[in-house]
């Protein structure tokens, strides 16, 4: 078998409200692989707010795409190491990151269908359910936006909510989460989420101002960069550290791990130059009895959890309007069913393409 073209793309793609009051567009770049024998694959990775979609696609078309046009797309680990290694003065992070995660997973996707396995069959199963946290409670909400959204969240069976800790002042972030979880039935846990917004100082002292919540984490104390400071805020606080949605490969993991910075480590298959390198940070984790939870596009991340042991959560954000996708995962008490389609089980709309394309 042999790739004989790529089609690459970008869609553009409006947020509903609440989650439009914080990006009110998403943007995802795809590259759909074509064989001699008739076999596709499906690949893409989504840029929050849009920020950087052109640049991906330019690199994936440019830098990316001519590595795999006439290859055998069976060989992933040969074709992904030949991508991941072309370019010595563009590190393996942000833009080239992106474009070669799509690209992997495409890759990936025209396999599970070459083999006739779901991916996370084809990885070896641990369950084909996956539990699955309501993810919003961004900063321009107003706490009756918060208080909706999770509710909503809880109606389809989560029992998980993550919110976003955005103010300045720390005690308005805890009276904010400490309205949600009133509002909440009393199994329901929450994490919060900093997004990189704060130093070591501040974020002891957010934190000492939530410990008593019983939350589940933490999230991105500091600068994703900044590992060191990570682990000394890991290493302060009383609730457990997420980190790793801005972590591109395993070599960066490896230092969380080894600095103790995370007991929840977040690789999103987007970001994280794709299904190959998520699934060799996981098992990475799994030697040292620390959790995985990826980071967004619970379509996909599905596979990577329903494969692991140490796999805990999918992130699930209510954003991609209903003419996007063919089928989605179904809600079953709490949890979402792993798609059974060869390949990772995604494919867009007949009309989604025309639709969303950006111009």
């Amino acid at each position: 078998m042999k790739i004989t073209a790529i089609d690459s793309f970008v869609l553009r793609i409006p947020t509903p409200k609440p989650v439009g009051l914080e990006f009110p567009e998403h943007r995802l770049v795809f590259a759909q692989l074509h064989t001699d024998e008739g076999l596709t694959g499906l690949g893409y990775s989504l840029a929050f707010g849009g920020g950087g979609a052109e640049a991906i696609l330019v690199y994936l078309e440019t830098r990316l795409k001519p590595l795999l046009v006439g290859e055998d797309p069976l060989f992933v680990e040969r074709l992904w190491e030949r991508m991941y290694r072309a370019d010595r003065g563009i590190k393996r992070q942000g833009v080239a990151a992106y474009a070669l995660s799509a690209l992997d997973i495409a890759l990936w996707d025209l396999v599970g269908k070459a083999a006739g396995l779901p991916l996370y069959k084809l990885w070896g199963a641990v369950t084909d359910r996956v539990p699955a946290y309501g993810s919003g409670g961004w900063g321009p909400y107003t706490v009756d936006d918060l208080v909706a959204e999770a509710q909503r969240y809880v109606a389809l069976g989560c029992r998980y909510y993550k919110m976003k800790i955005h103010h300045p002042d720390p005690r308005v972030n805890r009276q904010r989460v400490e309205a949600v979880k009133t509002a909440l039935p009393a199994d329901v846990r929450l994490m919060v989420d900093v997004n990189q917004r704060l130093d070591v100082l501040g974020n002891m002292r957010q934190a000492a101002l939530l410990e008593d919540l019983d939350l589940v984490w933490y999230e991105e104390p500091v600068l994703a960069d900044d590992l060191a400071a990570c682990a000394e805020v890991a290493g302060s606080i009383r609730i457990p550290v997420a980190t790793g949605e801005n972590n591109y490969s395993r070599f960066e993991f490896r230092e969380l791990i080894e600095r103790r910075a995370a007991r929840y480590l977040m690789p999103d298959v987007c970001r994280a130059n794709g299904f190959s390198e998520t699934l060799r940070i996981a098992r990475l984790a799994a030697a040292h009895s620390v959790l995985v939870s990826p980071h967004v596009v619970h379509e996909l991340s599905v596979h990577v959890v329903g494969a692991l042991s140490n796999g805990f959560l999918v992130e699930y954000m209510d954003w991609a309007p209903p003419d996007l996708w063919a089928e989605t995962p179904r809600w079953e008490d709490g949890a979402l069913r792993i798609p059974d389609r060869p390949g990772h089980g995604m494919a867009l709309t007949a009309g989604a393409e025309k639709k969303y394309r950006a111009g």
